[in-house]
């Protein structure tokens, strides 16, 4: 192949919406983004001041303004006043409404989830040095209940960000450096969904000639390195992204963060670990270098102890609640087929301790004995890991409705009541599924099975299994309780539409 002009070829195919003139910050390029924010400003101020003024009425006296008592006895009216704007303050400094945050669902919302308990921790520490008397009631609803609205609009918002995003808008330009296959993985990644909102603008290299028309995983091949922030300011990209390369030193890292000084252009470097989540990450200067040190994943512990009495708390409270959908359901399986209500199998769960699950039975009787059967008819010689068959036969008029919406899975419940399971983890498999596991996916035995998971929510049979499985891995390694509660609140949206039933 014959040696192309080593001049910078020009800029191919850049969106419209990204392409500034010189001198005006990314961050700022894009009004919509600014847009974003007052829209945000604005629904997390009307849930304060809903919070606060809910808590406000409460302690109201009705014969003139509630005092708060001790030896600093403000009204309750600027305790309010002064709690609002804290909290609104609060919320900006953590940084809840960055731009590099938002849409991402669980960092989001864990930085207003920290932020809010921490401010509630603060109120508590002041009025208890300043000898306030705060009523508990007054605290008890301002700080759950400004918490749900705050999160409420946050996911409403969320839905409208990825609606937009899946039509092209609010997406962050990066310029992408790094050898050409790194380079392309890293782009295939970022381009993957489209709701991560990124969109890679451009590709410089760091060394070697760059041929005329080059593109790297359909992205144009803009520069060399030393010119990336010239060509990032020029394309009016939002952030940089530096994948691993020999080329690519610290000193050169500094540099460019240097010239990317006062640009609004965001420098990001990323590294070859996947499914590493912030809580296991610790960083720390040495000797003027950073050092990432990743915490082994643990088992057992305190937070354990803590996931099992909120399951089992949980549990006991969605069993009561759904007790009339339990006999709804009991009583349409009962006399719709012949056969037991419930179907009972044996699962593999913690650490390769098998239990019996239970669940609403949707096959006809003798279900089991047909199996051959049914994978003769799809083409399947045996049972894969995580096969499921399409319309199969031996699944009943009623289960068919069980299954699409999972009320097939809520006799669990008596599962998480016993031990044997978790409201949230990988769901739990036969025998000789697990005889097929790999290194990786034996990793999902390290917890306890879920009645949900981030599988679940994330595609359910819709999935591709190693997609699956890397997420199920992910789950164990990096769950949080906060986290637990966000994959419930997603379950509900899932199954009440029935995405990815079979």
């Amino acid at each position: 192949m014959a040696k192309s002009d080593t001049r910078e070829p020009a800029v191919r195919f850049v969106p419209q919406q990204f392409v500034r003139s010189a001198n005006v910050p990314a961050a700022s390029a894009n009004p919509r983004w600014r847009d974003l924010a007052v829209r945000l400003w604005t629904t997390d101020a009307a849930a304060v001041v809903v919070a606060v003024a809910v808590a406000y009425l409460v302690r109201f006296d009705h014969t003139g303004l509630a005092i708060v008592s001790g030896e600093f006895s403000p009204s309750y009216l600027s305790v309010s006043v002064a709690l609002a704007v804290a909290w609104l303050a609060a919320l900006a400094l953590g940084r809840s409404r960055d731009r590099r945050v938002l849409g991402s669902g669980p960092a989001e919302f864990s930085r207003v989830f920290n932020v809010t308990w921490k401010l509630f921790a603060a109120v508590a520490v002041v009025a208890y040095l300043l000898r306030m008397e705060i009523g508990r009631g007054y605290l008890g609803f301002a700080a759950p209940l400004g918490l749900g609205l705050i999160l409420g609009g946050r996911m409403w918002w969320r839905r409208w960000l990825h609606a937009h995003r899946d039509a092209g808008q609010y997406q962050s330009g990066i310029l992408v450096i790094g050898h050409r296959d790194k380079a392309a993985g890293l782009i295939g990644e970022l381009h993957k969904n489209s709701r991560v909102g990124f969109m890679v603008l451009g590709v410089c290299v760091p060394a070697g000639e760059i041929l005329d028309g080059e593109h790297i995983g359909g992205v144009p091949v803009l520069g060399g390195m030393d010119r990336a922030a010239e060509i990032a300011e020029r394309i009016g990209a939002s952030a940089v992204a530096v994948t691993g390369a020999d080329a690519i030193t610290a000193d050169t890292v500094r540099r460019l963060g240097w010239d990317l000084e006062g640009k609004g252009i965001d420098l990001a470097l990323t590294l070859s670990l996947v499914d590493v989540a912030g809580p296991r990450v610790l960083m720390r200067p040495v000797s003027g270098l950073p050092m990432m040190y990743v915490d082994e994943a643990r088992f057992t512990g305190g937070k354990y102890i803590a996931k099992s009495l909120f399951d089992w708390l949980m549990a006991a409270v969605i069993t009561v609640l759904l007790l009339p959908v339990l006999a709804v359901v009991a009583l349409l399986v009962r006399v719709t087929s012949q056969g037991p209500v419930l179907y009972r199998q044996e699962r593999i769960g913690k650490d390769g301790r098998r239990f019996w699950i239970f669940k609403f039975r949707t096959m006809v009787v003798g279900a089991d004995k047909r199996l051959s059967e049914v994978l003769a008819d799809q083409g399947a010689s045996s049972v894969g890991m995580f096969y499921k068959p399409t319309n199969d036969p031996r699944v009943t008029s009623v289960g068919r409705v069980l299954r699409k919406y999972s009320l097939d899975e809520l006799p669990q419940l008596l599962n998480v009541l016993t031990g044997d399971m978790s409201l949230v983890g990988p769901r739990p498999q036969i025998d000789a599924e697990v005889a097929q596991y790999d290194r990786a996916a034996h990793r999902r035995l390290r917890v306890k099975p879920g009645l949900t998971g981030l599988w679940q929510v994330s595609g359910r049979s819709g999935l591709a299994p190693e997609d699956g499985i890397r997420l199920d891995v992910s789950y164990v390694e990096n769950w949080t309780l906060f986290g637990d509660l966000l994959i419930l609140a997603r379950t509900v949206k899932v199954v009440a539409s029935g995405e990815g039933a079979r």
